[in-house]
């Protein structure tokens, strides 16, 4: 591998990372504070998706079609948090991991009634369709660029909120513990419209994931569901409930993925498809795990 490759390598996996790091707040925002897993994650990256294509469609204009997809993604959420898990949070972790993967496939159907089987693509903005030189001999396409600009403000700003804003403060003491929550509570404040919140929010940047890597990826049935996978991989590094770890856990899944689709199958003769290319990350958590069974970041709990 030469040095050229290897930087170009390293920016695709840091922006891989980057587009992770947004599922991956978003689960681990709803698994901090309502302590449910939710399986049906992946899939508000599927419907951001499908949600632009049909906006654009409509306007004509990714500057309107964007606030309206995630709008979209956003009523969704907030539909499924009322009259799905809403009814279920007395009730056994088993029954909130049955019922959001019970929505994942209902997700899955609904977009092939509505738009069919076929992959849907859309065109880069005109704007960001382009290669800017940021080495010597190393052009790099904008759009990429681009989303990893925006994931990273998207942070900074999800930082600021939870750091240095009433809600966040609210958010913060939810996901600390059970007895925190309780005062929360007592405190007068609506527990589940935080709830409502803090879901609509997780959905919202899973949403927004998966329209910036629409114009890279056909939109189709099912998309999100290899992503949702990969995200738990990257909790499950990182550890449950630390945003701090869903960023550590997503720049190192997203890079060590990269690199392992180009060397593993120079190294072992195989085709970059082989499954022990995709293993290769399930092998690297495997290894973390026996270091830390809780992840490198998993936070204290009171």
């Amino acid at each position: 591998m030469t040095l050229l490759l290897f930087i170009e390598q390293l920016i695709n996996g840091l922006q891989f990372g980057l587009m992770l790091f947004l599922m991956a707040v978003g689960v681990t925002l709803v698994f901090g504070v309502m302590r449910v897993i939710n399986l049906a994650h992946g899939s508000m990256f599927m419907v951001g998706g499908y949600f632009l294509v049909a906006a654009y469609s409509a306007t004509r204009s990714y500057a309107l079609a964007l606030p309206l997809a995630i709008t979209g993604v956003v009523a969704v959420a907030v539909v499924m948090e009322l009259l799905v898990l809403r009814p279920l949070y007395g009730r056994e972790p088993l029954d909130q991991v049955l019922a959001t993967f019970g929505m994942t496939m209902f997700f899955n159907e609904a977009v092939v009634v509505i738009w069919g089987r076929e992959p849907l693509s859309f065109a880069i903005p005109p704007l960001l369709n382009g290669y800017v030189q940021i080495l010597p001999g190393i052009s790099y396409p904008v759009f990429r660029l681009t989303i990893s600009g925006v994931a990273i403000v998207v942070g900074l700003l999800l930082y600021l909120f939870i750091a240095h804003t009433r809600l966040g403060a609210l958010i913060r003491a939810g996901s600390e513990s059970r007895e925190k929550r309780e005062i929360v509570a007592a405190l007068g404040v609506n527990i589940g419209f935080l709830y409502t919140l803090v879901f609509a929010l997780g959905a919202a940047l899973a949403g927004l994931a998966g329209m910036m890597t629409g114009p890279l990826l056909s939109v189709e049935p099912g998309i999100g569901d290899p992503i949702l996978i990969l995200t738990l991989v990257v909790i499950v590094i990182g550890g449950f409930g630390s945003i701090r770890g869903a960023l550590a856990g997503a720049l190192i899944v997203g890079v060590f993925d990269t690199f392992s689709r180009v060397l593993v199958p120079q190294l072992f003769g195989l085709s970059a498809s082989s499954a022990l290319t995709g293993m290769a990350v399930y092998i690297l958590m495997a290894a973390i795990l026996i270091y830390s069974r809780t992840g490198l970041f998993t936070p204290q709990r009171g």
